[in-house]
């Protein structure tokens, strides 16, 4: 992938200890974890990781591809098919789970600042993710024992009954804006279930996946139940898109990249294929509003992670009345915005993930000064060392502008009025996206007729970028397949099977 450069993996050890900016020192592994243990790729490779704060190498990682895979899928087939957690009764998977979140209570100064370290992200927010994983965790602990079938009472002369079956060895290829939530959204169901897993973390954020691989095995998990692939989606990822003993295939990245995803599985075995994709998700304010309380969500929905969140209210909407008044507080307040070392407590946005990233989201206000964009503040790159860029408005924009359209996965946001519902229904679903939305209003019919009619998978009211485990994430159209979270994630770690007794 361009901007990361690969290397000879001769030089490269299976452990490093690594010395963090905030003083934190660990060991950071480098290999690929296969079967409980850290090894060398077969090819012999490794990639190198940058700090997105300063540009600089942070180390070298082994990059695991095709051979590399065959013999990861293999060892998940037996764990899953011979060995001990095929026999595992469901309610100790339950108790590796929790085991795994109490380990993460334990690290969660070392987890937050590898996140802040290779992803670039406030430390504040990492400690935010790293709580999220915890409590995705012992939720689906929680199911583990709970996934079941039912009777059905079809006739007298018949005993029928369904049963909820894990699907086998799962595939999982995770995005670099949240390496360990992603990890943890993507684990807990399927491990609750009863699969193995063969996972690639991002090649821009690898190491908290490979600390987590310490974790995995420290908490009791059997060899060959989980495993993680650092390596690039060329090599890696196609590889576990198109394997015939993967049996199902968990995407978490851009739309473009899903629809390859879905084609390998399409050309191999059919594997179950869940996708969360990109959005461009509209934020709606409406003149009953408290101005100030709702500029707050705004500003949180759209620089939070320094904009680099699939579900990011990229799309300001504000009702016509009181427009100039929210352009005016949104400018103030987003200015306020501490932007700059991630490891400094005051932080709120971090770096961009790569220099490639951040020359993405300056080419993009590029393009929307170019179709008459105004900037009402930020629009450029935000001091001289690292991939930091200013919190951007723009206003002016037509609807069917690029900026308008297109996911710029930064902190860069579009803001437009708006007359009444129908007209702001129009105008947030006039896109190929429908992953998340807002409405901020004190009229609780409004917020209902709103939130039925936007086609998206989320509509937050009052408040944007809350999550739960229990909440279904996913989205509408272009933003993807299936669901994330809650119970429905379940849905696609099992299979349902039917078994029908003739008594007669």
């Amino acid at each position: 992938m361009a901007g990361i450069a690969q290397v000879s993996g001769a030089d490269t050890p299976l452990f490093t200890k690594l010395k963090l900016p905030n003083g934190v020192e660990y060991e950071q592994p480098l290999g690929l974890f296969i079967n409980n243990e850290f090894t060398v790729g077969k090819a012999n490779k490794a990639f190198e990781v940058h700090s997105p704060s300063t540009g600089k190498l942070i180390t070298n990682v082994h990059e695991a591809q095709a051979a590399d895979v065959d013999i990861a899928v293999d060892a998940a087939t037996r764990a899953f098919e011979e060995g001990p957690w095929s026999k595992l009764p469901p309610s100790e998977r339950g108790v590796l789970l929790n085991k795994l979140a109490d380990l993460f209570e334990q690290n969660v100064t070392t987890l937050a600042s590898i996140e802040a370290l290779d992803n670039g992200k406030a430390i504040q927010l990492a400690r935010g993710d790293i709580a999220g994983c915890i409590g995705c965790f012992r939720y689906y602990a929680g199911w583990a024992d709970k996934i079941h079938g039912k009777v059905m009472d079809v006739s007298s002369d018949t005993f029928c009954y369904t049963k909820q079956e894990p699907i086998g060895v799962c595939g999982q290829i995770i995005p670099w804006n949240f390496p360990l939530l992603m990890f943890a959204w993507k684990i807990g169901p399927a491990i609750a279930a009863g699969n193995t897993v063969v996972m690639k973390p991002a090649e821009q954020t690898p190491l908290g996946a490979l600390f987590v691989a310490t974790l995995i095995k420290e908490a009791g998990f059997p060899p060959g139940v989980i495993n993680i692939l650092p390596g690039f989606g060329r090599d890696a990822g196609d590889a576990i898109a198109h394997h015939m003993k993967v049996k199902k295939i968990a995407f978490t990245g851009s739309t473009l990249v899903g629809r390859t995803i879905m084609k390998a599985a399409a050309e191999s075995n059919l594997k179950k294929v869940t996708l969360e994709l990109g959005g461009k998700s509209p934020n709606i304010v409406f003149d009953d509003v408290d101005i100030d309380r709702a500029v707050e969500w705004i500003n949180f929905g759209i620089y939070y992670n320094s904009g680099e969140v699939c579900s990011a209210g990229s799309r300001v909407y504000v009702q016509e009345g009181i427009y100039d008044k929210v352009v005016a507080a949104f400018k103030k307040r987003a200015s306020a915005n501490v932007v700059g070392n991630p490891f400094d407590e005051n932080t709120f946005q971090g770096a961009q993930v790569s220099k490639v990233q951040h020359e993405r989201i300056l080419n993009y206000i590029d393009i929307g000064r170019k179709e008459g964009a105004t900037v009402e503040v930020g629009g450029e790159a935000h001091g001289t060392e690292g991939y930091f860029i200013k919190p951007t408005i723009l206003s002016n924009v037509g609807l069917n502008a690029r900026v308008m359209q297109e996911e710029i996965f930064g902190p860069v946001c579009t803001i437009a009025k708006f007359t009444d519902i129908d007209d702001v229904i129009k105008q947030g679903n006039g896109t190929n996206y429908g992953l998340a939305s807002a409405v901020h209003t004190k009229s609780l019919n409004t917020a209902i007729e709103v939130a039925n009619r936007l086609k998206a998978g989320t509509v937050w009211v009052n408040c944007y970028n809350s999550f739960h485990a229990a909440l279904p994430f996913g989205g509408y159209g272009e933003s993807g397949i299936g669901r994330e979270l809650g119970k429905e994630a379940l849905k696609n770690y099992t299979q349902v099977k039917t078994v029908n007794i003739n008594l007669a």
